[in-house]
């Protein structure tokens, strides 16, 4: 079996193929060339004429029985001496009229076939079909007619002239004629057969529904035609399998109603020449099949495309599976919506049956008005449905208490309602916002990857997921993957609105086990009849409701709504960016000047105190020289914090010199200032191993560096628990997936942290969860010795007291310590919020971690501090 056709089967059929004793291959139908069988139906003959010199080129061997002229009398001599200049140029015109419906750039088909179906007509259960289009250059955008002619031909001989009706088509550079004996009623005419259709036609109009519709048109069909059965057969899907949705039959035949027939008795290929042609006839199933005169063309090689002929002849294949369920003769006709091919009606005969041009040209024109009428019947009820969405999607948007996007998601908003669906999924970002039942673990995933390859704005849908990802039902539930899916996206970013239904199995009744298409039949034939006799009974999984045309113009529709919101609100949060921006530029001059302005009147303050004091401490009593003590005491400290203000200002107006450096350079610098406090209280600096290089502001660094050593000499461990020591290091951690300067980097401080437990940490999440980033900071991905999705993070850890998780995010604030001023050496509480300003202006993150084990933990100590950080995009 072929690996083409492997991939249509589902796996179950290839392996029910596999288990078939007889040497039966169903790909043998699949790539049957339907359209060059080499051969005509022997009722009738056929005649191709090179349109520039009138020769011709192919003829049926039959010619001598049904023209009166021997085929080989005919090939290669003009066409004109059998049937005259005025026959010809009539048919000429013909062919020109037909043409108007035809695409010549259109590709010619490309048959397919394979056994079974309802529908008796060629192989494929019916795939053998006809059709206007094909050959050389010749095609169409659908189904066209063939037009048809009375003819006279001069017999020689007894007999005189003969009548015919004479169908003409186009195949490339070739006329093509199809002689049928002329009935006894005489020549076609339209006044013939137009009062019966119309008599067909008015009782489809009363019809309210699909189902209705097609019950009355397989009545008027078999009263038309005399077939003994006449069913509706619709299609799931392009590539679906069919149902037989309406029957009109004769006593003593079982009934077909309600039955599905497998998606393999039609394969692809067929489907397409379907969708090609309006109607197809078999007279006789065991008819002896009328040859072709050559039955290779010179010009191509290949036998005449015969896709358009009324005549062509049969597929073995689908002529065996006839015989076996008593079918002597057969017509289908197609039914399309939307240019696809929607159902057929199909007919069987018990006995062989001709049917003349007039009942043909009747069954044709009422399939294009059966067509148009349930296209009709469908777009009512469309129209309604939409009608009746778009009040709920009115009453819904009215409903919302806020324009934002947000409120949709609310408890009772109605969204998943909207649309039948058991829930909707809102993402943003990293937001991920629920309406309905509870998300199902696995969508937001599979919705990031389907949404890559989703057009932006365009509506994804389906109603069997598990199929579309390659899944088995079992899978797709263990792996916690709904049945229908139907999603929008917003863009590029993963942002989207979607909506899931769970499975909904449901049961059928099939013709034939779906899963075994092919079976050994009675006395070694391969295909075996199907029908309510042995009817297979199975349940189809994996599948949800599918989703209306209406629902996805409302969602589509809803879509342009949330669009317009998140568009709006991009807008006004980048007007409120840069004006909180100018608003901190603002507030970063004020500190500066008023900083500035204030010191000069504190000095003055103080200096008077100093001055009162030395002039007249002797007269004053101990009370007034205790409150100007305590003046100076105030106005002294009061320009320690003007300064801290000063000092941070400036690290918002003071632009970064960035240079590549070597860390543990900058350590040694920074240990010049702190390396005093860290032996004064007893600490051991411990570097495991050599710091890289980096870029940042060597400045800078060294101030944050400093800053942190003297924290950790203030806050060292008690007396008594432990040797005192600081650890610094670099680690690679895991890139924060957002980085888009909003705060993010709190949450992606828990897992940078927990990620460097085999650095020496405990790895303690939720430390780092709770303090983390900071407003506006973002990380490089890549590092100097990194891979993709890793940075450099420097960690400065001790032993110390820690800090309560309650205070952590506190001690990153301006002027906020831990302990009164008077305790653990004093201090401002700036140094942690500079540090902090100074990563956050490198474009990096901080963290903090406490309790952080020792990487020695033999140390003792308290329960220690780990702070965080990284310094940007590095090269």
């Amino acid at each position: 079996m072929s690996e083409d056709v492997r991939g249509w089967l589902t796996p179950r059929a290839v392996a029910a193929e596999a288990g078939v004793s007889q040497e039966f291959d169903l790909s043998q139908c699949v790539r049957e060339p339907i359209h060059l069988l080499g051969g005509v139906q022997s009722y009738g003959a056929l005649v191709a004429a090179r349109l520039d010199d009138v020769v011709v080129d192919t003829v049926s061997r039959n010619a001598a029985d049904v023209l009166g002229r021997a085929a080989g009398e005919l090939v290669g001599r003009p066409f004109t001496e059998l049937i005259g200049d005025e026959q010809w140029a009539l048919a000429m015109e013909s062919a020109s009229v037909v043409e108007d419906a035809v695409d010549p750039a259109a590709p010619g088909p490309d048959g397919g076939a394979a056994p079974g179906g309802p529908d008796g007509d060629g192989q494929a259960g019916g795939a053998d079909t006809g059709g206007q289009a094909g050959g050389a250059g010749g095609g169409q955008d659908g189904p066209a007619s063939s037009g048809v002619l009375p003819m006279t031909l001069e017999g020689k001989g007894e007999g005189g002239p003969r009548s015919y009706d004479v169908t003409v088509h186009r195949s490339g550079e070739l006329l093509v004629l199809e002689f049928e004996p002329r009935a006894t009623g005489g020549p076609f005419v339209f006044q013939n057969f137009y009062p019966k259709v119309r008599r067909a036609l008015q009782k489809l109009q009363g019809a309210s529904d699909v189902t209705e519709c097609c019950a009355a048109a397989v009545r008027e069909v078999q009263a038309l035609t005399g077939y003994d059965r006449v069913v509706a057969y619709r299609f799931d899907g392009r590539d679906g399998p069919g149902q037989v949705i309406a029957e009109a039959r004769n006593e003593g035949r079982e009934p077909w109603l309600g039955l599905w027939f497998p998606a393999s008795d039609i394969p692809p290929q067929a489907r397409r020449l379907y969708a090609r042609n309006w109607i197809r006839v078999i007279g006789d199933v065991d008819d002896r099949t009328a040859g072709l005169l050559p039955e290779l063309r010179e010009e191509t090689g290949r036998p005449l495309d015969l896709s358009a002929s009324v005549l062509r002849t049969v597929s073995g294949y689908h002529l065996e599976y006839l015989r076996n369920i008593g079918v002597a003769s057969s017509m289908s006709v197609s039914l399309l919506h939307d240019g696809e091919l929607w159902g057929l009606i199909a007919c069987h005969g018990d006995e062989p049956r001709l049917l003349t041009p007039e009942v043909r040209a009747a069954c044709e024109f009422f399939g294009i008005a059966l067509s148009l009428q349930l296209a009709a019947v469908a777009g009512r009820e469309e129209a309604d449905e939409l009608a009746r969405n778009r009040r709920t999607l009115a009453t819904l948007l009215a409903r919302l208490a806020s324009p934002a996007p947000d409120a949709l998601m609310r408890p009772g908003s109605g969204l998943a309602e909207l649309l039948s669906a058991d829930g909707a999924v809102l993402l943003r970002g990293t937001e991920t916002l629920t309406a309905g039942d509870r998300l199902p673990d696995a969508l937001p995933g599979l919705l990031a990857q389907l949404a890559r390859e989703a057009p932006v704005g365009e509506v994804w849908s389906t109603d069997r997921l598990p199929e579309a990802l390659g899944l088995e039902t079992e899978e797709a539930e263990e792996q916690g993957i709904p049945a229908g899916l139907l999603f929008l996206p917003f863009n590029r970013d993963g942002d989207l609105l979607a909506w899931w239904r769970h499975e909904q199995p449901a049961p059928r009744e099939w013709a034939a086990d779906p899963a075994r298409p092919v079976r050994t039949g009675p006395g070694g034939e391969r295909l075996t009849p199907r029908g309510s006799a042995a009817v297979y009974r199975a349940t189809v999984r994996g599948r949800s409701m599918p989703w209306t045309p209406a629902q996805r113009v409302v969602a589509a529709e809803l879509w342009r709504e949330v669009s317009g919101l998140l568009s709006r609100q991009v807008v006004a949060l980048e007007a409120r960016n840069t004006e909180l921006s100018r608003t901190n530029e603002d507030l970063d001059s004020f500190a500066h000047a008023a900083a500035h302005d204030l010191k000069e009147p504190l000095r003055g303050i103080s200096n008077a105190a100093a001055f009162i004091v030395e002039d007249a401490g002797a007269v004053l009593d101990a009370t007034s020289l205790r409150r100007l003590t305590t003046v100076r005491r105030l106005a002294e400290r009061m320009d320690g914090l003007l300064d801290s203000l000063l000092h941070f200002s400036r690290l918002g107006q003071v632009g970064l010199e960035r240079e590549a450096l070597s860390v543990d350079e900058v350590l040694d610098d920074a240990l010049e200032v702190a390396g005093g406090r860290l032996a004064e209280r007893g600490v051991t600096l411990v570097r495991p191993a050599a710091l890289p290089r980096l870029r940042a502001d060597r400045e800078r660094l060294r101030e944050v560096l400093e800053n942190l050593l003297v924290n950790a000499a203030k806050y060292a461990a008690d007396e008594g628990t432990g040797e005192r020591r600081v650890w610094i290091e670099a680690v690679r951690v895991p890139a924060p997936e957002a980085e888009d300067g909003t705060g993010e980097g709190v949450a992606a401080g828990g897992a940078g942290a927990g990620a460097c437990a085999g650095a020496g940490t405990n790895g303690a999440e939720g430390s780092g969860a709770g303090t983390g980033g900071g407003a506006g900071s973002t990380v490089g991905t890549t590092g100097d010795d990194g891979g993709a999705g890793t940075v450099t993070a420097l960690v400065v850890r001790d032993n110390g007291i820690g800090i309560p998780a309650a205070q952590q995010a506190d001690v990153l604030q301006l002027f906020r310590r831990l302990h009164r001023r008077d305790e653990r050496g004093g201090g401002s509480g700036v140094g942690l919020a500079v540090v902090k300003r100074i990563v956050e202006r490198h474009g990096g993150r901080l963290w903090l971690e406490s309790p952080a084990a020792a990487p020695d933990p033999d140390c003792g100590g308290g329960p220690g501090t780990a702070v965080w950080f990284t310094l940007g995009e590095q090269p």
